[in-house]
């Protein structure tokens, strides 16, 4: 007899890619929870790439995670739930606090409310949390005085000087990045990463209490084709290409030397669906990257060259606060329990994103918006003005 995932947010980027996965498999009957917001899916959300991508692959209920009587519904039968459904983006999160709260922190306590009402008829036995590496706030480092140091995060005033490099919070010695392991401590510096480490208290205190296994991952930075070109909190890849294609300039934040580890969406995907049957990845937290720094500005002039852009790359200063100054994954673990390895490059997976992005609909109208409204709050700094 099949077994049924639930997948909330399974209609957003990362979880249409785990249906489309799960759908391959025989041995699983797909149920799919999600809200189509139009900041993700536009106007008319059923007409989105995402939901098509899915609509034939799974019983689809549209509905939103705080909603109880929807989401107690979707549990009916339910032996895994993979959940997904979630505000995301740092900027965003630090002047839209109520909304981020309630999705992400409500949504989760909403499951494992229906989840008690329900008691011994209770079908489900793992539930699967994608986390995100923001929980780490900067992450581990290694200062030349005092070792292995978790900075709390940079500061606005050194920012505005131009200095976004990483210094040491006892002695101001300047660091050197290690990746980072996930028995690091968590120190979030956005709104969105507390949220985030928030559900993995809630999932750590609350399955073993139900008798329910879990395994929690905390995804890098994801990319691949079907990442949202209209949203402006999405993400540099998106941002950068609906530019890049209508020749605009592209002002990037900081110096440009700010990194992050990018892992395609299929890898994370193939990484979740295994782990559903593999009991070691049961109560652990487990990396999913790639193990590799790419700066911004690399990925920048990757694009340009991609598209043949004739836009111009502006290293601007400005920045934006909660940002970090660079990731990079350990992950060991990965390897370990589930045998992870990325299995396809940045380079064939920025071509293969740079192919897809043309014959989607595109807008850049609401990034400036989305900036002009951080700058409001006092979270995005233009540099040039100080």
């Amino acid at each position: 007899m099949a077994q049924t995932v639930l997948v909330t947010g399974g209609a957003g980027f990362i979880g249409s890619e785990i249906v489309r996965l799960l759908s391959e498999k025989t041995d699983y009957g797909i149920r799919v929870l999600d809200s189509l917001t139009e900041q993700i899916h536009g106007e008319n959300p059923e007409d989105s790439y995402l939901y098509q991508s899915i609509k034939d692959r799974c019983e689809f209920i549209r509905g939103d995670v705080r909603d109880f009587d929807t989401v107690s519904e979707a549990l009916e039968g339910v032996d895994y739930v993979i959940h997904l459904a979630a505000e995301t983006g740092t900027g965003q999160s630090m002047y839209m606090i109520n909304q981020y709260n309630s999705v992400n922190v409500m949504g989760l306590s909403n499951i494992f409310q229906a989840l008690s009402l329900k008691g011994s008829e209770n079908t489900v036995r793992k539930i699967v949390l994608s986390s995100s590496r923001s929980v780490y706030g900067e992450g581990k480092y290694c200062c030349p005085n005092c070792g292995v140091v978790y900075p709390r995060g940079r500061h606005a005033d050194d920012m505005i000087r131009g200095d976004f490099s990483m210094h040491c919070d006892t002695c101001n010695a300047q660091l050197t990045l290690l990746p980072t392991t996930e028995d690091s401590r968590t120190t979030p510096n956005s709104l969105y990463a507390f949220t985030k480490l928030a559900q993995e208290s809630m999932i750590e205190t609350m399955c073993p209490a139900m008798d329910i296994d879990y395994t929690i991952f905390r995804f890098q930075n994801v990319y691949g084709a079907g990442q949202s070109l209209k949203n402006p909190y999405t993400g540099i890849l998106s941002i950068f290409s609906t530019l890049l294609l209508d020749n605009k300039d592209i002002n990037i934040f900081e110096d440009g030397n700010e990194s992050r580890d990018f892992i395609h969406v299929k890898d994370i995907a193939a990484a979740v669906v295994k782990s559903l049957d593999i009991p070691a990845s049961n109560g652990e937290i487990i990396n999913l990257g790639c193990g590799k720094g790419t700066s911004v500005i690399e990925i920048a002039e990757t694009l340009k060259k991609i598209y043949n852009s004739t836009s111009r790359l502006n290293i601007t200063g400005d920045f934006r606060i909660g940002d970090i100054a660079h990731n990079i994954a350990d992950i060991s673990k990965a390897r370990e329990i589930l045998a992870f390895t990325p299995t396809i490059s940045l380079q064939e997976g920025l071509t293969g994103f740079c192919t897809w992005v043309p014959g989607q609909e595109t807008d850049n109208s609401r990034y400036e918006q989305s900036l002009n409204e951080m700058e409001k709050s006092g979270m995005f700094i233009r540099r040039a003005e100080h």
